[in-house]
């Protein structure tokens, strides 16, 4: 019966066939750890051969480096989007602290924790892990010098300041996988006073920013997910 079934089974391109794969193995990586993104676990996953993903990845290690980069290359592109949109490096930067902080965060710095410790043995993923540390430092210290050339930022070392803000977001998301209920709100809000104090900002306003912004996308997804809902009712 299974034969029947992959003989029906819908041809996809290769590129197609490949971006499914490295999706599937992202979504593992997210909920599970690198740990379990396995050619046999992913084909498994899409109900194919093993051999199917070894034709795209002959190596696992490269699946797992290629997972770990799309995930956190779809994290950096949703917290920090290249497009500018016209807004002012301090909304952006207001934006980006919203956006990393609390529960919905956790899966990504999960992600950093387990590659890094990985990267120790696995040097592809080594590379992919530095790699990606590269592209968020520059998109940040982008952001940092805008903000600069706007007049609205004030650091000697834009390079400096986005490595600083990035070592305490690390170093608060290091604390993932242990319960942080009882974390102080001052230690909660680190990242984003160190990035005040760097940039030159009043105490607390970027701190108001960053919670305007966070309620903004709270009200945007409720409304997205009751328009979901309306639409559902009226199928």
């Amino acid at each position: 019966m299974s034969s029947s079934v992959e003989r029906k089974r819908v041809r996809k391109s290769p590129e197609a066939r490949r971006t499914e794969i490295v999706e599937t193995a992202t979504s593992v990586a997210l909920t599970e750890g690198l740990e379990c993104v396995t050619l046999r676990r992913i084909a498994e996953e899409l109900t194919v051969r093993p051999g199917l993903i070894s034709h795209y990845f002959p190596a696992v290690e490269d699946l797992v480096a290629e997972a770990f980069g799309s995930a956190a290359a779809s994290e950096l592109e949703a917290l920090l989007p290249a497009d500018r949109a016209g807004d002012t490096a301090e909304a952006r930067l207001a934006r980006f602290f919203a956006r990393a902080t609390g529960p919905a965060y956790d899966d990504i710095s999960r992600l950093w924790i387990n590659a890094r410790h990985l990267s120790r043995y696995r040097p592809v993923l080594r590379d992919r892990v530095a790699e990606q540390e590269a592209a968020w430092r520059g998109r940040l210290e982008e952001v940092v010098r805008e903000g600069v050339a706007q007049g609205r930022f004030r650091t000697a070392d834009p390079y400096v300041t986005a490595i600083r803000i990035l070592v305490v977001l690390d170093g608060l998301g290091a604390h993932a996988n242990t319960d942080t209920s009882g974390r102080p709100e001052a230690v909660t809000l680190m990242a984003v006073t160190t990035a005040e104090q760097d940039l030159g900002l009043p105490a607390g306003s970027l701190v108001a920013a960053a919670e305007r912004a966070a309620a903004s996308q709270c009200a945007a997804e409720r409304a997205a997910t009751e328009q979901a809902a309306t639409e559902r009712a009226t199928d």
